[in-house]
Formats: C-alpha cells, structure tokens, sequence
C-alpha cells in the first residue's frame, strides 16, 4: 500500500508538472465537466463557429475595453474586496454616453503567495508546517469569502477552493521523494493564489446582478519564457517571458463567444449602464505546450497590458494606496508628491532604477499600441493620480532643435520627473589594465559577466588605465569577482592587473526625466546638493538616453541623498531639520517666538522650512516622532509632557546624525560649555551650527582651530555672527571688508549692551548699583552678571573680531580693565546690592567726567599692526562716536584704507534677549539662504 501511495504521489507530481493544462479547462467552459476532454473542446470549437462576435468591439459599446488591475494590498480583507467590486461597478457604469465594458485584472489576496511560497519550501523539511500554512492560507480565503456572498453563490467557489488544496498538498508532498521542488512546481503553487482571489472577487460582483464572469489565465494567456521559477520578489523585470499573441487571441476570442454568451455579455444594453465585467487572474499563464507558468513576481501588471493590448483597450489602470506615481518614495522623501504625467520612457527609467511604478516589461504592450497606464488610489479614486503616455523625443530629434537651456533660468520648469534608488548594491571594480588594452579588457570583463549571468546595473570605465568599475546587485557581488579572478588569473598573477575588489553596503541614486537632454546644470545641481549633504559618491553614470543620472552612494547615504536631490530641483520646499537648545531660556523664548511669526516668511520667500526636530533644556528634551517636527506653537510645552525623555548630548547626537534630512542645523542658545565640546563632534557629521556662544569661537586658540577645521573638511555651516552685537551686521561687516580687499588697521567701539546700559542710566541720583538692578531686571546681563562686570564678556568678543583679522590672540593676551575687586570676583552668588562698595567711586569718575563735558563709556580697541587688545574704562568727548551712546546700543567703528578719513562705523540696539533672538534668526536666516541658493 506504502509502495501504491508513493507510485501515486510521483505520477501526480509528474503530470501536475508536465500536463496539466486539461486540469484547467473546468474552471473556464461552461460544459460539465464530467464529459470528456475531446468532447469538451468539441463543444468550444463548435460554439465558436456558431458565433463570431468580436470581443474588440463589443456589440451595442460605444466604448473601448478599460482594464483595471488590483494587487494583493488592495485585496487583503473582505472590506477591500468590496472596495474593489464597487470601483469596478461604478467604473463599468461609465459616462453619459453609455456603459463601458470592463475587465479587472487581480493579484492573490494580500500575503497569499508569499503563505504558498512558505507551504511548497517547508515541504521538504517539515510537511506538518506545510499543512499548517496551507490551511490558514484556505482558510483565511474561505471566511473572506462568505463575508462578501450568500451560499448559493459560494459554495461552489468554497468546493474549488477545498480540492484545489487537497492537490496541492498531494504535489509538494511528494516532494520529498525528489528532495528538491522544480521551478515549475512553485509555479504552480502559487498560481492558485490568484485564482482564489478572482473567483471571490466574481463572487462579491454576482450579488450585484451583473453580467459577470471570472477567467483562469492560464489556458488562454500563453507565452514563451526564458527562464522558470518566480524571480526575485521585488525586481524590476519579468525574467524574458513573453506573450504569444495569435495563441492568446484566439483563445480569448473562443472564451468570449462560449462562456461570454452564456452569461450574456454580448446582449449588454450599454445605454442603460449595464456593461461586461471579467475578472481575470493576473501573474499566471502557461506554456504553447501546456505546462504551467508564471510571469514572475509582480508580473501582474504586466497581465494588465496584455489583456489591454488584446483588447485594444482605451486606458489601463493600476489601482494602488497611493496618489500615483510619486516624485520619489515617500517612505524616504515625506516631501515627495504625485506626477501628474510621465512618458513611457521616462517611466522605464524610474521601474529600472527601483521605482514601483510598472516593470518595464509590463509597459511593451502599451507602448506598442499607444494604450495610456493611469496610476490612481484605490482609497481616492476622485483623484486623477498619474498617466503614462507618449514618447520623449529621440536624440537625435533633441540634437536637430539645436537649442539647450540652463534649467533654473526657465521659471516654473523642472527638468526631471522624478528621484528613485536600487538599494543592496555592490561595486566590483579591475583597476590598473592599462597593459592589456582598453578594448581587450571590456570585452573580458563583460563576457565573464555574461558567462556567468551576473546583472550589471551600472557600467563606467576609465580609458587612463583600462579600469572597469560595474554595479551589480550586492548577492551577486563575491560570485562577479570570483569569475573575474578566474578570467584575470594570469594577468593578476603577472601584475599587468593592478587590483580586482567589491564594495558592499552600497545604493544606487538616480533622477530621471526627458527635460535633461535640452537643459544644461543638471548635474551641477545633483552633485552640489549631494556635497552639500556630506554624501560622497562612489561611482557617476549619465544614461546614453540622456533622461537618466545615476550615482552610487553609501547605503547609509541613499535617503539623505533621495532628499538632497529631490529638494535641489525644488521638487519639493527645502526643509532644514533644527535642534533647538536652550530653548525654554530667555533667548531661547524669544526665539522660538520670532521663528513662529516668521516661519511662513521663510516657507513662501525662499522655500526653506525650519522643521524643529528636538527641542531641550538642561532638564529634558523632546523629540518629534515624524518628519513634520514639534509643533513651534507649544515647543517648549513638550519638554514637560511625558513623551520627554531626560536631557542626554550623546542621544541628541545620534538622533541628529540618524537624521536623513540633509539639512541639519543645531541652534544652541546655552552659552553652555558642555554643549559647545560637541560642536567639532557635529560639524564633522555635516551638522550645520548656529549659535551666541562665544565658548568656542573666543576660547583656546587650539580648541578654536580644530573645530574651523572640522567646518572646513565638512563643509558645514557656522554663523555666530550673532555672537558679537547681536543682530547687528558686526562680523558680516568685517567678513566683507577683508574678503574684498580692504586692510583693517584699528576696530574701536562698545559692544557690551550690559555696560553701556549702566553707564548710561547711572547719575548722581542713581548709583552704579542701582543702574545694575535694572538691567538685571531688563533681562540685559548675562546668567552670571561677573561676566559683564569684569569685562570679560566684551573681552571674548574682542577676541573673535581680531581672530576675524587672523590675530591668533587668546584671553589673557586682552588687556581688561574690571569693575569687581577681587572679593566681589570671587562671589558666585553675586547680586546688584554686592557692588555698593564701588558706588561712591563710581560717582566720582562719573563727576569728573561730567566736569569736562565727557561720558563714561566700558570700550574696547584693536590695533592690527601691534596685534594689541584691550578693554577700558574711559570718559569720552563730544567728537567720540561713544559719546551719543544711547543705553541700548552697541557701536563699532573701523578704520581701514577706505574709510580713513571717516571711519566706518555701525551702530544699534543691541541688549536684551528680544535683539539677542533676532541676531540668532538673522543667522538662520543667512543659512537658509545658502540652502535656497541650491534651488535657485
């Protein structure tokens, strides 16, 4: 009985695998199946010459055929289905001018085939696995569908369903005598997925009580395929299978004059909204003899075409979840939008480089025939989303206008439609074959890879020194330099080939669109936002079609590069993604006010958006869960919600660094010192910094150095103008005089808003202490008020104006004249009443220069040539620019070789946190212009 049963499970596996196409013909033809094979074909042919009606052009259609195409994520519960029913009835029911007959293409339910996939693989090594998948997924179609029909109507599908399990089972289970599954068996397999899914879809449309009818593929789709088994999940081809398209037709037109008759498709009345709907399985389809195939992963689109290109159908539709084809995965770019059109052209370019739009295999059909694809979503069918129609102008054609554009100089014109990658790749690169000849090693190179049947994505080579450098996909990099090393083996062994190695962990980045072969700058523009974004790339190819550049970065790169691109070609407003600490301070405050009434300055003026991403504190921090960022009306309100988590530099360093906007700037309003020992640390990761602080910038002289050359190596930006004077142009205005020419010979003023604040308010009425008190109470003097009063405040600034000239002058180098004595020095805990042992001294220097008509200004002075700085006490007469002060204001004055006989001189309120914020925002602003500057 053993030996009988295994006899039986070894035929069956046979004739599943090798003829089988009988078994398909009861899911088609209206005769019964109890008669006969040769009688059942009989009575098709029979009914074919009986009646001829043209599928073509359905009688009473004042339409064409439209197909519709479904995948699994649009069919993974009852709901969804019902979803799909309803489209397609309305669809059908057309426009004013009557019914449009329709046909629906289906993938398996969602998950379905990957379940089948898993019965089939763990047949071999554990078959109670395999029935215990085989069951769920039966089972989780069966319930799906009595919840869209009543019995009479699934009970029959249910009895298919049932059976179809029961061969299955007996298939992968004789498996195990072969110990291995053959590519046709998966085929198989799987295939049943879809024919599940389109019955239960005919189901859901009978209850409607329209001509209805569901169709198995594989006996009327029939195509030659170059290869067998399902492809890879995800790849952007359908592995060489193509339609035999007589075979096809015929068949389609047999179905459609026997089991069309019968449910009265071709009696419709179109005027009164009743048309045809056939829902086919897509991905399946068989062999001219008979055996079993499929059109590989995803090749359910590529059914769509084929049946419309059969049909001569209008339009076809792909039904997603989303609003068309996008400008790059939204995944990966949250700014991406939908394309409102594409040429077939430019949408093989974006399916080549990873885009999920069509495979390019599935789009032959269209383009034969001129038949328009629509991308649209299936949960906004009001929305148009995308077509994709026509042909982009051949070379040659571009190449006869004679005429090419720079792109930004055409307004409103964005050369290219769209941005997609190919992750997983490797770099396999011969370098150094310059002894064998150019032409000797390409040849070599690309046989082995041929040989071997390796998928090269990218070519470049070097004609310098005969190197060779392709992209291929990263689990076929070892197996391409094994067989090269074998094609090489004597040339490497003689050193006339310098080198053969792979690069992993690599992706590939492209943009697409016609407009690149009429307009100059599209590179430039790639590779400055790619710079720009600290990304290096690897390997550059521009498409001889010239609609295509591609690029090859680190894998870690690849969505900060998709972003940099994406918002270079201003495809997409400029976001900068902003770390703001200090925020709950007082400048902080002020900030965060002032970036709230005038982010949308930004946003319309130069298309930048400040994203706040984190927000802290010394206490706690807050960070946004999406790429939209914290909400600026209630930022500071986040730090006390429970979703905060304790203030931590190293975290907010990862978190910014993870970070795949490539516009990433810290705004640190701390004056803290821990903080400012990260600026190097953020800078080398292309951090941009903006920031008051004067702990870096006026500190060591090597802390200083090294972090300027951490900006350098990175490119990254760090405005402080903002550091000295406020919102005052104070260092714009130095950077300018020297970077045009002009030699600096002094620099004089008073950039302390605390000093001149007291200075200005104390008399013979108001002592110094209490002039103090004030502008304690103004919010005018730093946390520690010793810092105004020693002079040190404006000491640090004096140090960054000169360090501006390239005096390399360090604290101690600054001579400081200090109100404090040494006691008030040494006291931490100091206040405005600690200073009334100076007051009476105070009063006196105030009469004696008050006697001689003379002001009392805190002022400082750097001379180039002697490199010397100081701070001073000193009374001022009428013809001192400081003498007219006002209690508020800074005031620096430069004397250069053009401005010698007048001195230049810049003057303005300056103290308080409000003027301290809007020198901060007049940084980001600077910044922002830079990153606008890339669109531009």
């Amino acid at each position: 009985a053993t030996m009988k049963a295994v006899a039986s499970f070894h035929l069956f596996a046979v004739l599943a695998t090798w003829s089988i196409a009988d078994a398909f013909l009861p899911y088609w033809t209206p005769v019964p199946s109890s008669v006969s094979t040769t009688a059942r074909f009989s009575a098709v042919a029979t009914k074919e010459a009986t009646s001829a009606e043209s599928i073509l052009t359905p009688k009473g259609s004042r339409h064409s055929w439209e197909v519709h195409k479904f995948g699994g994520a649009s069919l993974a519960t009852a709901e969804l289905y019902k979803t799909v029913g309803d489209l397609l009835v309305s669809e059908a029911s057309g426009k004013d001018d009557g019914a449009v007959p329709t046909m629906a293409i289906v993938s398996a339910r969602g998950g379905m085939t990957d379940q089948l996939v898993k019965v089939v693989d763990s047949a071999l090594v554990d078959f109670e696995l395999a029935k215990t998948v085989l069951h769920e997924a039966v089972e989780g179609q069966i319930e799906l569908l009595g919840e869209l029909a009543p019995p009479e109507i699934t009970a029959k599908i249910e009895a298919n369903i049932r059976n179809d399990a029961h061969d299955i089972l007996l298939l992968v289970q004789s498996l195990r005598m072969i110990n291995t599954v053959p590519p046709v068996t998966m085929e198989v397999v799987t295939g049943y997925g879809e024919i599940w899914s389109a019955q239960t879809l005919n189901a859901y449309l009978q209850t409607k009580n329209l001509p209805c009818e569901w169709i198995d593929a594989r006996p009327i789709l029939m195509v030659q395929s170059d290869s067998a088994g399902l492809g890879e999940k995800g790849a952007a081809s359908t592995g060489g299978v193509m339609p035999l398209w007589k075979e096809t037709s015929d068949n389609l037109a047999t179905w459609w004059n026997t089991v069309g008759m019968e449910r009265g498709m071709l009696d419709c009345d179109y005027k009164t909204g009743v048309s045809p709907i056939v829902v086919v399985t897509g991905f399946v389809a068989s062999t001219i003899d008979g055996v079993p195939t499929t059109l590989k992963r995803s090749g359910s689109d590529y059914s769509a075409t084929i049946f419309a290109k059969l049909l001569g159908a209008s339009r076809v539709t792909m039904w997603k979840n989303t609003d068309g084809v996008y400008t790059a995965d939204p995944r990966r770019v949250p700014e991406a939008f939908s394309i409102d059109s594409l040429k077939y052209d430019e949408a093989l370019e974006l399916a080549y480089f990873g885009a999920q739009v069509l495979h390019p295999s599935a789009m032959v059909p269209c383009i034969d025939d001129s038949i328009p694809v629509y991308v649209r979503n299936i949960f906004n069918p009001a929305f148009e989303g995308t077509v994709v129609q026509g042909r982009s102008p051949t070379l040659k054609e571009t190449a006869s206008s004679g005429k090419t554009f720079n792109w930004r100089a055409k307004k409103g014109i964005i050369p290219i439609k769209g941005i997609t990658s190919v992750d997983k790749v490797a770099l396999v690169t011969l370098e150094g074959a310059s002894a064998i000849g150019g032409s000797s090693v390409a040849e070599r190179f690309m046989g082995t890879m041929a040989d071997n049947n390796i998928n090269a994505l990218i070519i470049t080579q070097a004609s310098s020194e005969s190197s060779i450098c392709v992209a291929v996909p990263e689990n076929e990099g070892d197996k391409a330099v094994e067989a090269l090393r074998s094609s090489f083996e004597l040339e490497l062994a003689r050193s006339t080939v310098g080198s053969l190695s792979v690069n992993k962990g690599m992706s590939i980045v492209a943009i697409v669109g016609e407009g690149m072969a009429s307009h100059s700058g599209i590179s430039a523009t790639l590779m400055t936002s790619l710079a720009r974004a600290n990304v290096n790339i690897r390997l550059i190819a521009q498409g001889s079609s010239e609609r295509q550049i591609a690029v090859v970065v680190d894998k870690d790169d690849a969505t900060r590069a998709l972003r940099a691109a994406h918002m270079a070609f201003t495809l997409s407003e400029t976001t900068a993604s902003v770390v703001l600490l200090g925020s709950s301070g007082a400048i902080g405050k002020a900030f965060v006010k002032q970036l709230q009434t005038q982010r949308r300055t930004l946003i319309d003026e130069l298309g930048v958006c400040p994203r706040v991403m984190i927000a802290a504190n010394s206490r706690t921090m807050a960070i946004a869960d999406t790429a939209k960022g914290l909400p600026i009306d209630q930022l500071n309100e986040q730090l006390g919600r429970d979703s905060a988590v304790v203030s931590d530099l190293d975290r907010l360093s990862e978190e910014i660094k993870a970070d795949v906007n490539p516009h990433r700037v810290v705004i640190d309003c701390t004056n803290n010192d821990r903080v400012a020992e990260y600026y190097e640390h953020w800078m080398s990761s292309g951090i941009d910094i903006i920031s008051p602080s004067r702990q870096i910038v006026a500190g060591p002289l090597d802390v200083y150095s090294r972090v300027c050359e951490a900006q350098h190596e990175s490119n990254a930006n760090w405005q402080y103008s903002s550091s000295v004077g406020s919102a005052l142009p104070v260092l714009a205005t130095l950077r300018d005089l020297v970077e045009t020419g002009d030699k600096v010979h002094k620099i004089q003023g008073s950039v302390s808003g605390t000093l001149a604040y007291i200075l200005s308010t104390f008399n013979e009425e108001t002592s110094f202490s209490e002039a103090l008190a004030q502008a304690v109470a103004k919010d005018f003097t730093e946390s520690d008020m010793r810092e105004d009063l020693s002079g040190f405040d404006m000491a640090r600034k004096v140090i960054i104006l000169a360090r501006q000239l390239g005096i390399d002058v360090e604290l101690e180098d600054v001579e400081v004249e200090s109100f404090l004595t040494e006691d008030m020095a040494a006291n931490e805990n100091m206040k405005a009443e600690d200073l009334q042992p100076i007051d009476a001294e105070m009063k006196q220097k105030y009469k004696e220069a008050a006697a001689n008509g003379h002001e009392l200004r805190y002022k400082f002075e750097i001379v180039t040539e002697t490199g010397k700085c100081r701070c001073f006490l000193d009374a001022v007469d009428k013809k001192d620019p400081l003498f007219r002060l006002k209690s508020i204001e800074n005031l620096v004055s430069f004397e250069t070789d053009r401005y010698s006989a007048s001195p230049l001189i810049i003057k303005g309120a300056a103290a308080g946190p409000d003027l301290a914020a809007a020198g901060i925002f007049s940084d980001l602003l600077r910044l922002t212009r830079a990153y606008s500057s890339e669109r531009a």
